[in-house]
């Protein structure tokens, strides 16, 4: 399994295969992240599987985060995996397909794609910072941009309304950034300016990337871009000031 002292707890992927439906063997990838006081507090979970949809991908998860409360404070991970492998069949009513990128998203977007723009103070610890947040993008899906011009740092994510939420979990109660005397903090100082589905209008962003942009202009042409001219001139004049 993998251990990321940095990100104070346990990170592991279990892979299982589970009987399914017309006797095809369905892979699933697991990824548990335990939080310091697990089992006092709920562990992160994610799921994927080349042979569900991401909308069944995520009904598993929701059943998964569903039997997890119900073993709070005990621990759970070998008694999730049981229970997932002997109820599968329940929760994805549906015989697997293997899912084109048209399938995906029209699944995906079932519960609409969700939009967060979260603005930070500072980053003392600015490369484990911004690695960080690379990280739990990637393992919750999620795409968009970690922006800075000048002295202002901002996070556009786009995905699952469950992962954003998940991410906004994970900046508030995780140790990210150091203090001025060095020690390692949490993010105290972050304003979440907007959460809301993703509209028509607003183009949907394919990978998450970290960008610095020399003036405010070039911030402003990125939003422009992306459909996102309202949301830019509602938070962006105050910041810039």
């Amino acid at each position: 399994f993998l251990y990321f002292p940095e990100t104070h707890g346990i990170s592991f992927r279990i892979q299982i295969s589970v009987k399914e439906l017309l006797d095809t063997d369905v892979v699933l990838k697991l990824l548990f992240h335990l939080p310091v006081n697990y089992p006092s507090a709920l562990p992160d979970i994610s799921v994927t599987s080349d042979q569900l949809t991401r909308a069944q991908c995520m009904d598993v998860k929701e059943k998964l985060f569903e039997q997890a409360k119900k073993h709070l404070s005990e621990p759970m991970v070998h008694d999730l995996i049981l229970w997932v492998q002997q109820h599968l069949k329940d929760v994805i009513k549906q015989p697997p397909t293997v899912c084109n990128e048209k399938t995906t998203l029209s699944k995906g977007t079932e519960g609409g794609i969700w939009m967060l723009l979260l603005h930070l103070d500072h980053m003392r610890a600015k490369a484990k910072y911004v690695k960080t947040v690379e990280k739990w993008a990637s393992d919750l899906r999620l795409t968009g941009r970690l922006m800075f011009v000048g002295k202002i740092i901002l996070i556009l994510l786009q995905g699952d309304r469950s992962s954003i939420k998940e991410y906004l979990i994970l900046q508030k109660t995780s140790k990210v950034d150091v203090d001025s005397g060095g020690k390692k903090c949490k993010e105290k100082m972050m304003r979440v300016l907007c959460e809301t589905e993703v509209q028509s209008q607003h183009k949907r962003f394919q990978t998450f990337e970290v960008k610095e942009y020399s003036t405010p202009q070039e911030l402003q042409k990125e939003f422009e871009t992306s459909g996102l001219t309202a949301l830019f001139s509602e938070f962006m004049p105050s910041l810039l000031k």
